[in-house]
């Protein structure tokens, strides 16, 4: 066979099932020939037609390419949803649901529609879970309104084969029309890249992971559509990938996913793809050894004059980096670099002025590139202890050295002497401890109270 053998993109697809009344597409494949002789092989040139998808029949799309003739033994077969479809969104996976009711389209009101529905119909379209279930959300119909509520358990292969109902209440006001917003699906993977946004592309097709490739004028439209498919950001870089052996694809970079795209099974260069958003999201938590931290309506409160510790940390992608820690309540900013994927940042003693809102952003060179990922915010209160630190602190004091002491007259049971000899050694303790005790009064009450202090005496 002369030329490239082709696959049609979606949007080709699209057209069909639009001039079948058919609802939307499903899928599309090259498969040999079936059982009643149709289908088409082309020679002596390359035949293409160019669809923008808004065609009413396959006739209206563009050819590209020499003439051929048919030799009966591949086709390209179409999968069409028949009975729902998806009208008015911004690509397969998205638009205003609608269902065929004698033969003509009726959208579904949003009350009659709920996300166990939403389920079976992203299901059916073969895109991932609902992200978006909302009245309005891509227009009014023209039609009629589906007169049924559906009562979907989530696990049925399509939207017919739910149970229905008949509506409680006959009409469906305007804006309720119900749109249907589905994730896209999860066909495409980046990998060998130490991320999930990052690395070789490979597609889900026909039941195994297929590597993806493409000629080099095209390979940056590819990783557009794959960056933007995944939900990792925009493209960085387009590397070579480690095989020459990938089937073709070939977007034009508006595509929302990749299945949207033209491919061949003629093998093309594979490519590695760097997207934007490569690293994880870190973690930051606030941590302290006194107790002075407690949960308040608003986030982390904490006491007065306890000291606290800000931690950093992040999943373990790649080595080094550096954390970066940021304070809303002034320019302040604080850089410590990643050891085990984490850092700590330590406050002595909290006052009004650590109040604010604290991130953790985490920055590292990769790739050739530099990237950063920032955690969710930290929302931090200071309040007043409801009893002074130093009281507090020598409460604790006086604790461990009672558990100590009861410690040690439980588990040792000494001779008369050996326990005046621990008397001693007790006492000893206990004045060591009021010792300590004292000199961290005097630590905290500063200059001038203590020399009030010692007059007094």
């Amino acid at each position: 066979m002369m030329g490239e053998t082709w696959l049609w993109d979606m949007r080709q697809v699209k057209v069909v099932c639009r001039e079948l009344n058919c609802g939307n597409p499903v899928s599309e494949s090259r498969g040999p020939l079936i059982e009643d002789g149709r289908g088409v092989r082309l020679f002596g040139g390359v035949t293409m037609l160019r669809c923008s998808g808004d065609e009413s029949s396959i006739r209206q799309c563009g050819i590209r390419g020499g003439p051929g003739f048919c030799d009966g033994e591949y086709y390209h077969h179409v999968t069409c949803s028949e009975s729902v479809r998806l009208v008015d969104g911004a690509g397969l996976c998205s638009g205003r649901v609608e269902v065929k009711s004698n033969q003509s389209w009726a959208s579904v009101c949003e009350a009659d529609f709920d996300r166990q529905d939403a389920e079976v119909v992203c299901g059916e379209f073969g895109c991932g879970a609902p992200a978006a279930l909302q009245g309005g959300l891509y227009g009014e119909g023209e039609g009629q309104t589906w007169d049924k509520e559906f009562q979907c358990k989530g696990n049925e292969s399509l939207l017919l084969d739910c149970d229905t109902s008949d509506r409680e209440n006959n009409t469906c006001l305007p804006g309720n029309a119900v749109g249907l917003t589905c994730s896209e699906p999860d066909d495409v993977r980046l990998v060998g890249g130490g991320s999930r946004c990052a690395g070789g592309v490979e597609w889900y097709d026909q039941g195994e992971w297929r590597t993806v490739g493409a000629d080099d004028w095209d390979q940056r439209d590819v990783a557009v559509v794959v960056c933007r498919q995944l939900g990792c950001g925009s493209t960085v870089s387009v590397l070579p990938g480690n095989t020459t052996r990938g089937f073709g694809v070939y977007c034009d970079g508006s595509e929302s996913s990749l299945r949207e795209c033209r491919r061949t099974y003629d093998l093309r260069p594979g490519l590695t793809v760097i997207c934007s958003d490569l690293l994880v999201q870190p973690d930051i938590y606030l941590t302290d050894p006194m107790g002075g931290v407690f949960r308040g309506h608003q986030g982390p409160e904490m006491f007065r004059g306890y000291n606290f510790t800000i931690t950093c940390s992040t999943q373990p992608q790649y080595p080094g980096g550096s954390f970066l820690l940021t304070f809303t309540g002034s320019n302040r900013t604080q850089t410590q670099p990643a050891v085990n994927h984490s850092a700590a940042f330590l406050f002595p003693a909290a006052d009004d002025s650590h109040q604010g809102t604290y991130s953790c952003v985490y920055e590292n060179y990769v790739f050739s590139h530099n990237f950063s990922s920032e955690s969710e915010l930290l929302s931090l209160t200071i309040t007043a202890s409801p009893l002074p630190a130093f009281i507090i602190r020598h409460v604790v004091v006086l604790l461990i050295l009672l558990t100590a002491i009861t410690t040690s007259y439980l588990y040792y049971k000494p001779t008369r002497r050996q326990k005046r000899v621990n008397r001693v050694s007790s006492m000893d303790l206990y004045v060591n401890a009021m010792e300590m005790v004292s000199l961290s009064s005097r630590a905290e009450a500063g200059p001038g109270e203590e020399r009030a202090a010692q007059g007094t005496e």
